[in-house]
Parts: structure tokens; sequence; C-alpha cells
């Protein structure tokens, strides 16, 4: 066995809990085939009732897939998805799930990344990154500052954090693969302050030259920086005002990733925090926009309702 198909095994065996006797569909596109056929076989050897579908990349992270995609998804036991830009902020995996389809996403994922982070002992990123879940569920503001220049507050009172865990194991669950983050959407219009994107970023990866976002009122009023701010205002605006909602605040749980410039992978680091823009309603909000991206912040400090829970990149709980 090679160490691909060895980290494909692990993932639907520990994470997914494949039995045998169950469909799994495997989707991807171009890109990521060698992977996706890696998943496939070893479901296949797992005795699962195992299918592959390619798709056309799609045009962004949260553009929706092929209606034959999405009816796909809703009659199958277990979806995963190496494909080259995310369906996981998308109304065919919310659809999927409902149905009772358990369904692990892995945008932008690369075999090195695979054979390092999927090996990992996921029973204690699951209970690190549930302790970090109960501490923004039991608070009403966060404050995030970072060495680079963050500095912004949101209200966090109305939706509940996800623990993003790696066990994908229950009917209508999911994640992403590699997974460990603790996320929530913080209250549409509250956002207001500065952050500051030094790690990497989606749409562009490991940022050179740090990317500053002006917010208020739960929006991003301006972003500046250099040639990548640039590049990610171009991404942005044809999305108009919702890209710039503030969608979501998380925390990295994973201590086997590492900054890499894909944020499948970057937004897993222990230690991390990231900020996204655009479509939250995966949280529990409201701002549906086919667009999600999310910028990695390097050695942040979250306080809670007063309380610190990371200090420059240091759990403390």
């Amino acid at each position: 066995m090679t160490p691909l198909q060895n980290a494909a095994r692990t993932a639907l065996e520990s994470c997914l809990a494949l039995r045998p006797g169950e469909s799994l569909l495997v989707i991807t596109d171009e890109p990521l085939r060698r992977i996706a056929y890696a998943f496939w076989e070893e479901g296949r050897i797992l005795g699962a009732e195992s299918m592959l579908l390619e798709m056309a990349p799609r045009r962004a992270h949260g553009d929706e897939p092929p209606e034959l995609v999405v009816e796909a998804m809703k009659a199958a036991d277990v979806v995963v998805c190496p494909t080259s830009k995310s369906l996981t902020h998308t109304a065919a995996r919310r659809t999927a799930c409902a149905e009772g389809t358990r369904v692990a996403t892995l945008p932008g994922v690369t075999e090195e990344m695979m054979v390092r982070t999927l090996t990992t002992d996921y029973e204690a990123i699951a209970d690190r990154t549930q302790r970090v879940a109960s501490a923004l569920d039991a608070a009403a503001e966060a404050h995030l500052t970072s060495p680079a220049g963050t500095d912004i507050r949101l209200a966090i009172r109305t939706m509940d954090a996800i623990a993003s865990t790696g066990l994908i194991r229950n009917p209508g669950e999911f994640g992403n693969l590699p997974s460990g983050e603790a996320y929530l959407s913080p209250d549409e219009g509250s956002a207001e302050g500065t952050f500051v994107v030094d790690g990497s970023m989606a749409g562009i990866g490991v940022v050179k030259t740090p990317i500053r976002f002006e917010v208020s009122k739960g929006f991003v009023t301006r972003i500046s920086g250099g040639a990548e701010a640039r590049k990610l205002k171009g991404l942005l605006d044809p999305y108009g005002r919702k890209a710039m909602n503030v969608a979501e605040l998380g925390v990295g749980t994973n201590d086997a990733a590492k900054i890499s410039g894909d944020l499948l992978e970057d937004e897993k680091v222990a230690g991390t925090a990231h900020i996204a823009l655009g479509n939250n309603i995966s949280m529990g909000g409201t701002c549906d926009v086919p667009l999600h991206l999310d910028g990695l912040i390097r050695r942040p400090t979250l306080t809670l309702d007063g309380k610190v829970i990371l200090e420059q990149g240091q759990l403390k709980i």
C-alpha cells in the first residue's frame, strides 16, 4: 500500500467510519483526479459500493456543482470531495447533509498534505477542538489582535460554534479533511476594527505583503497592501457587497498542520486564527453569495468576554 492509499484508507475508516455495503461517492475534477481515485479504490476494498464522479472545475470556492452531482450527493451514504474549489459552503452540500449524507470536503488537497495530516491522532484533535468551540459558544464578544496590526471586535451571541473535528461518523455530519478548527459566524453587522492577513489567503496563497482589511458594521470597507491585495480585490469585486461580509471567525487546532499556502490546511494550523469573507449560510447566517475566502492570521491573541484563550499563537485552554 502506498502512503497515499494508506492516508485515504485511514480517512475512510477512522474519520468517516465507512462500513461495508454503504454507498461511497467520490466527487472530483481533473487536478485532483489521482487523489480521488485513491479514495475510490480504498472504498471499494473496504466493501463499499464505491463510485467516482468527475466534473469540470468550478469557478470559485462556494460555486455550486452541476445538478447531476447534487442529486448523486443526496443519494449516497458518504461523499468525499477532493476538488480544486471548495464545495463546503454550497447548497449542494447542505442539501445532501439534510438527507443524512456524511460529507467530507478536501478542496485543493495535495498528496503530501494527505499523507502528513490524515494519519494523525484525530481523537486528540477532536478534544482540543471541542474545548475551543465550547469557549466560543459561551462568550458574547470576541476581541482578536495580532502583532501585524489586527484589532477587531465581533459579537458572537447569535450563531453556534462548529467543532470541525475530522470525525464525520453520524448521518448528516460534514467537515473538511484534514480538519481541526473551531469556528462560527459572528453576529451579522457586528464586526468593527481591522484585521491583517499575514499568513495566507484563499485565492492567493502564502502572503508576502500583509493584506489589511478595514471593517465597519460587519463589512470590509477597504482592502490595502501590495499586489496580492489588488489581486484579492479583483476576486471579490464581481460579487458585490455581499462578498465583503465578515462571515467567519475560526481557530486552528491541528498540530500536524503547517502553513503551506493552501487554506484547507492553513486554517487548521494549531494556534492560528482566520477570518473569512462572503458566504455564511452554512454557519447559520443569511449572506448567500457563491464565494467564501479565508485569511490566516499569525500569532493571534483571542480574548472571549475578557478571558484570553489564545495568546500570541498559544492555546490557553
